[in-house]
């Protein structure tokens, strides 16, 4: 029988197969959102010894202890404990389950682990579902679920280094480009390209004004690029609504950041965050709020 013709004739199983796997998706977003800022760090810091380095022996010896480290990438070295380095066993890594089992420490030194982890596994399982129960059993499906979970990898990675890497938002600028070339996307081609450029030249020119005015930088190149990505997963017209929402929301918690927290005005907010999230708002209920502002504003 055709897995797909079985999956549209039992919903349920479709459902629930999209949940499962997309908590165990989340388990390895964890591992994305802890070490893509570090192995950037590591490039980096390889990077401007290359350039620095010169043909004398001791900058010759530098470089080479820089290239010894400890390999490092998503899948090297295990994951450990950050207290007592114990190495996290299959066990002990089922998303969620394993977490409630320990309830929340360490098996070895009984350190904290921190409830994040499995509320980012909940979280993507939960969005994932959402995802597959609006757009059902077809191929955008899974393209669609590939941005929900970069989305949630960005938007953790930029809350908490104010990073948006160039490894993960240029890949899926040109997925949502090839898309919509292939037509496993409704948005055309043309307004899919046409919202990439709007989309990176509309906080681009954000950015140089706001710098013009006053000498500061007033957001990071990545969220032009990210900008760039919803414009060509969704098409130009979804921009304004993005801008709107994402501008909405992080007002709002800005302020509330500021107010209830005391957090200090000077210290910078990412905007990633926001963006990504209207960014999913509108791949799901985009054309209903624009239906429903066009009914209330008469247009």
């Amino acid at each position: 029988m055709n897995i797909f013709l079985y999956l549209k004739d039992n919903p349920e199983f479709f459902l629930a197969i999209a949940f499962l796997f997309s908590l165990l998706v989340g388990s390895f977003l964890n591992v994305v959102i802890h070490r893509i800022p570090i192995m950037l760090r590591h490039e980096w810091k390889s990077d401007c010894v290359a350039f620095l380095a010169d043909e004398d022996n001791s900058d010759t010896h530098q470089s080479e202890e820089v290239n010894e480290e400890e390999v490092f990438n998503l899948s090297v070295p295990r994951s450990r404990c950050p207290s007592c380095g114990h190495k996290i066993t299959a066990l002990e890594n089922i998303p969620v389950i394993s977490w409630l089992f320990l309830r929340g420490k360490c098996s070895e030194c009984h350190s904290g682990i921190s409830i994040r982890y499995p509320i980012i596994e909940l979280t993507t399982a939960v969005l994932s579902t959402l995802v597959a129960y609006y757009f059902g059993v077809q191929w955008f499906t899974l393209a669609a679920l590939i941005l929900t979970w970069t989305l949630i990898a960005l938007t953790m990675i930029d809350f908490d280094t104010q990073l948006l890497p160039d490894n993960m938002t240029l890949p899926l600028l040109w997925l949502g480009l090839l898309i919509s070339l292939l037509q496993i996307s409704a948005i055309p081609l043309e307004a899919s390209v046409i919202g990439a450029m709007a989309g990176y030249m509309a906080l681009w020119s954000v950015y140089q004004l706001f710098k013009l005015a006053t000498g500061k930088e007033g957001m990071g190149y990545g969220d032009f690029k990210l900008l760039a990505v919803l414009g060509a997963w969704l098409g130009w017209q979804a921009l304004p609504l993005v801008l709107l929402l994402s501008a909405l929301v992080g007002a709002l918690v800005g302020i509330s950041l500021i107010v209830f927290m005391g957090r200090d005005k000077s210290v910078p907010i990412p905007f990633g965050p926001y963006l990504a999230s209207a960014g999913f708002i509108n791949l799901l209920w985009g054309e209903p709020i624009q239906q429903f502002y066009f009914k209330i504003s008469g247009l």
